[in-house]
């Protein structure tokens, strides 16, 4: 199953009050596990940047008028995401109003909502009446996010994929230890991505003769009053 972790940074609160995208970051998951593909593209919101703005990301206008402009970008960004990858967003009104809004002007499909799973209502139905800001999740879950002194993108996507994960379950999702729980038990396990030879040979966990001969002796001599031994003598 594939999923895309996506944050976006923006210049304001509204797209339609005259703010733009200005960078957006996004993970790739399989099975829920990062697969080392990912896209980051910054973007010319062609219009200033408002302090407030600033503030949170540090985005400034010397570094974005050298950026492409979202026409420039666009279709990079629909093959990364692809057709019907579940779309994982923190806060996900807000990202998508945003999306959606620049396909519009360019007169692109937009992107489903139903495509999009919002950890925040994921933490409000786990956490009710505790804080889910990102930051807050990082803290719940003990995950290092130190260096976000600013927003970006594309570590606020890494935060998420991690925090995401926890959200789910851990990275055992699939277990449960409830008694009523019937359903079949799948643990997700990491995809391994890179050349052959990088891969691990499996271990040899099958022991020889004269191992499970040697093993009997030992346990023989050193247990020779165990009563297990005993039983078998019977």
């Amino acid at each position: 199953m594939r999923e895309i972790v996506l944050d976006t940074e923006t210049t304001g609160l509204d797209p339609y009050a005259d703010h733009r995208l200005v960078e957006i970051g996004c993970i790739e998951l399989f099975n829920h596990m990062p697969t080392g593909r990912q896209y980051h593209q910054y973007i010319n919101p062609q219009r200033p940047m408002p302090k407030e703005a600033f503030d949170v990301h540090g985005l400034g206008d010397d570094f974005l008028k050298d950026q492409p402009v979202f026409a420039e970008v666009v279709d990079d960004f629909l093959e990364f995401i692809g057709d019907d990858s579940q779309l994982v967003i923190h806060n996900a009104a807000f990202d998508m109003k945003f999306l959606n809004a620049e396909l519009e002007w360019l007169s692109k499909p937009k992107i489903a909502m139903d495509r999009a799973i919002d950890t925040v209502q994921m933490a409000r139905k786990k956490f009710p009446g505790s804080p889910v800001s990102l930051d807050a999740l990082c803290r719940r879950f003990k995950i290092d996010n130190s260096n976000r002194t600013l927003h970006g993108a594309l570590l606020d996507s890494d935060l998420l994929a991690l925090v995401y994960l926890e959200l789910l379950g851990g990275r055992q999702h699939g277990l449960s230890l409830d008694s009523k729980v019937t359903k079949k038990v799948v643990i997700d396990t990491p995809r391994i991505v890179g050349p052959k030879e990088n891969y691990l040979e499996p271990r040899p966990h099958i022991l020889s003769e004269d191992e499970l001969a040697a093993h009997q002796t030992y346990i023989e001599k050193k247990f020779s009053a165990a009563i297990w031994l005993k039983r078998e003598e019977v």
